[in-house]
């Protein structure tokens, strides 16, 4: 036989072993012990939806239940199709017909459904059912699930729907609700391996056990990505298969290597991380494929502490075992929770980075110096240790993004902080009857008592371009209620008078007097609240909480100040503090975030 007749001859592993009964089918016990009892208790429903990734055997079960209905071995539907029968072989190759399939992907519109619903009626040649097999049904176009509507609430008799459905969601909750809906689960992977086992056998095949956990871990519950991987696996090393082959085959990492990987990262031992990084590279790691590991390395250490007797991967060998909860007992879950931020993060980067191998490296540079710095919990108990009292300070290295918005840290309060906060207190509004107008109507707001107060009128009534004009741009002279008199700066609106005064009588109901005046006045509203501030900033500097910040952070640079007593926040518990400061988590712009603090 020449290789052409051969190679037309070949059937792949997904075509070969694809079950033609309920029995060849792996993982979904379940929806086989749904349909048996149906069956046996003559309970079938007129129409089935069946969803789940891709591989699980969606349409191999519609075509199961196809034969099952028609096998002509028996007198009625059966849940164990003879298939041999000529009903069972025609299904099987796709050729019966009175069972049509149906691609929904290729034919989506009203046009094609309107041909099943004609051809309905008709009772069907020569099997019990007429039975309508439409796979990737979600495809169908709006128009055509309305047009299917009425007839798959009210089929006849002699027909059956079958669905298949890769996306569930995206279906009509109309049609879904007319419908039996079987949801078909990944294969487990130890399942997987075993099936795949025995069609190595059947291949006259050679396959190391780690090799097909490889494979079925690749496969994600998938069998039939687990077949076509094992067909390339067998063809990649001519039927002897290795576990390094198939690492070499799909470009993977070790995992031994990558759980030491991750250990070195997470010593902060940079040189030796890079190191293992560029040998792996150098053997046809993907650097995407190595981020990727080191992610699922994360989320495994972080289950092992979590629920240790859950924790455990069924595909991990006992050596891994071993090292990965010696592991999960160093590290902190602040660290873990750190490092997948991070790492989701470089995953990004990496895979749009014009150089992956340099992304990656950067990544674990980035993670390796993270990994030197205090968890939250200690850094808070340090500060407890060492500070009695302090103020409310946010604090940013000078490193950090020029755009970020300055935040809080922790809280204090101090004497030297009070006579700044006791002048912005003194504009508070003394509650008044609401002022009438010459008609006897209500005005919308009460008479401000103070220039500040006028300010913020202008701005909750929308008109901030006034307001802001108010506060940065005029001297205050005079203020009373009903009089304003004001030095405007040249850069004030032309018109400003005109519309303070306008709005004030609208808002106030009272006709105000607003002048200009050559006098120099007071300082501007606005650098009142610089001086402010700064006066905060120099009273934060003398509190040793910032003190003691300072020394953990020496490059950090005090952005802002609020007043809250220390006390409210530092209850003798570390975790009320981690209230007011969160997690060390990396920030969208790249900058460190703990608590309140942005560090790069």
């Amino acid at each position: 036989m020449s290789t052409a007749e051969h190679s037309q001859e070949y059937r792949v592993l997904a075509r070969k072993y694809r079950p033609s009964n309920f029995n060849e089918l792996i993982g979904q016990e379940a929806m086989v012990r749904t349909l048996s009892n149906a069956i046996d208790t003559g309970r079938l429903a007129h129409a089935f939806i069946m969803t789940g990734v891709r591989g699980v055997g969606k349409t191999t079960t519609a075509r199961i239940i196809a034969k099952g209905l028609n096998c002509l071995s028996t007198d009625g539907p059966t849940i164990e199709p003879c298939g041999t029968c000529d009903a069972c072989t025609s299904i099987t190759e796709s050729r019966h017909v009175d069972v049509l399939e149906m691609d929904a992907a290729s034919r989506t519109g009203v046009d094609d459904i309107r041909e099943i619903i004609e051809s309905v009626r008709y009772a069907p040649v020569s099997a019990r059912y007429k039975i309508y097999i439409i796979d990737e049904v979600h495809m169908l176009s709006k128009n055509a699930f309305n047009a299917l509507l009425k007839t798959l609430e009210e089929p006849p008799e002699h027909v059956k729907f079958i669905f298949a459905t890769t996306e569930i969601r995206k279906l009509p909750v109309t049609v879904v609700s007319r419908c039996q809906r079987f949801d078909l689960k990944r294969i487990e992977a130890q399942t997987l391996v075993s099936h795949l086992a025995s069609i190595i056998q059947k291949e006259d095949c050679e396959a190391d056990e780690d090799a097909l956990k490889l494979i079925a871990r690749a496969a994600e519950g998938s069998v039939r990505d687990s077949l076509s991987l094992l067909d390339q696996a067998i063809a990649h090393t001519a039927g002897k298969i290795s576990e390094q082959q198939v690492r070499d085959m799909l470009g993977l990492a070790d995992r031994a290597q990558v759980i030491d990987l991750f250990e070195q990262v997470m010593k902060g031992s940079v040189g030796e991380a890079l190191t293992t990084l560029r040998r792996q590279y150098d053997s046809g790691a993907d650097p995407v494929v190595v981020i990727n590991d080191l992610l699922e390395v994360t989320h495994w250490l972080t289950r092992l502490k979590v629920t240790p007797e859950t924790g455990a991967d069924s595909l991990t060998s006992e050596a891994e075992a071993v090292q990965g909860r010696e592991l999960s007992e160093k590290l902190a879950m602040p660290v873990l929770t750190r490092a997948w931020q991070m790492l989701m993060k470089g995953l990004v980067e990496t895979r749009s980075a014009p150089s992956p191998i340099a992304a990656a490296e950067m990544v674990l540079i980035r993670l390796s110096y993270a990994a030197n710095l205090p968890a939250p919990s200690d850094l808070v108990k340090k500060v407890q240790a060492s500070a009695q009292s302090g103020g409310s300070v946010g604090l940013r290295s000078t490193g950090g993004s020029a755009g970020s918005s300055a935040s809080a840290g922790p809280q204090a309060n101090s004497s030297s902080m009070q006579s700044p906060t006791a002048q912005l207190r003194s504009a508070d509004v003394v509650a008044m009857k609401p002022q009438t107008t010459d008609a006897g109507e209500y005005a919308k707001h009460p008479m401000p008592v103070s220039f500040e107060k006028l300010i913020d009128l202008f701005h909750q009534e929308k008109e901030s371009a006034l307001g802001v004009a108010l506060s940065d741009l005029v001297s205050l002279v005079h203020f009373s209620p009903g009089k304003l008199e004001i030095n405007p700066t040249p850069k004030a609106p032309v018109d400003l008078i005109m519309r303070v005064k306008r709005c004030l009588q609208l808002w106030t109901g009272q006709d105000w007097l607003v002048t200009v005046s050559k006098a120099e006045g007071q300082i501007s509203v606005r650098q009142k609240e610089i001086n402010i501030d700064q006066a905060r900033k120099a009273a934060a500097m003398k509190e040793p909480i910032v003190k003691e910040l300072l020394i953990h952070f020496p490059e950090a640079e005090l952005l802002a100040v609020r007043e809250k007593k220390m006390d409210e926040v530092l209850s003798g518990d570390p975790e009320a503090m981690l209230l007011e400061m969160q997690d060390f988590t990396e920030g969208a712009d790249g900058d460190n975030e703990l608590a309140d603090f942005d560090f790069e």
